[in-house]
């Protein structure tokens, strides 16, 4: 039975899982997730997202793709929608490099040890050993609005699985082989993969613990006409 859990405390305890148990999600529970997300809001009713979901050898195969564009050095159409702006100006500029200096701390992976950090970003192609990956794409002719609208399914998927006492990390990275995934599902044209996301039981590393700050309300809101 599926113990509640509200959605302040689903949202406390979402973090960016970074190391995962092979242990499996079975299809059961994708479906359960999907259905649960499927009710996320989008403006007039669109609901501009598809999704691909893999596991399996399937799961094992999109592995294999990653690491043979990047091992050729081919261009997987990564530069046409770039994750951060360059440059990256403040406060963001700032917000990122401390998120990565307090990981790789927690990972034992100093900054002069380039290689290591290189090998940790590269384990993003292996879900960071979750058995489940799931892909989101949009319809490239959709506007910006869309494309929120496709963030916010991406959220309401990774709190329902929060609920389930699953975990999950998005990973943009993906999207440096964004041309060759489409090819291997099968998109026509129009569609694109936005970016990827892991899916499992988080594992007692302690990377999972790193909670990271957020700015204070007082920092991002104007409260006025109160």
């Amino acid at each position: 039975m599926l113990a509640t859990m509200d959605v302040t405390t689903a949202l406390q305890q979402r973090v960016s899982t970074r190391r995962f148990r092979p242990d499996p999600v079975d299809e059961q529970t994708v479906r359960e997730l999907l259905e649960v997300a499927r009710w996320s809001p989008s403006g007039g009713n669109l609901q501009p997202w598809r999704v691909v979901v893999v596991a399996g050898e399937e799961r094992q195969a999109v592995v294999d793709l990653a690491r043979q564009t990047q091992a050729e050095g081919r261009d997987g159409g990564g530069e046409e929608f770039p994750v951060y702006p360059s440059p990256l100006h403040e406060p963001y500029r700032t917000r990122r490099f401390a998120m990565g200096e307090q990981m790789y701390a927690v990972l034992g992976i100093p900054r002069e040890d380039k290689p290591g950090r290189l090998a940790h970003v590269a384990r993003n192609f292996e879900f960071f050993g979750a058995p489940v990956g799931v892909f989101f794409v949009v319809d490239r002719r959709l506007g910006h609005g869309q494309w929120a609208h496709l963030g916010m399914f991406m959220q309401s998927l990774a709190l329902a699985a929060t609920e389930r006492g699953l975990a999950t990390c998005f990973q943009e990275f993906w999207g440096v082989v964004r041309a060759p995934l489409a090819e291997h599902f099968g998109l026509d044209e129009h569609h694109t993969v936005y970016c990827g996301m892991a899916l499992g039981h988080a594992d007692e590393h302690e990377v999972n613990r790193l909670r990271t700050e957020r700015a204070p309300v007082e920092e991002f809101a104007e409260l006025r006409g109160f």
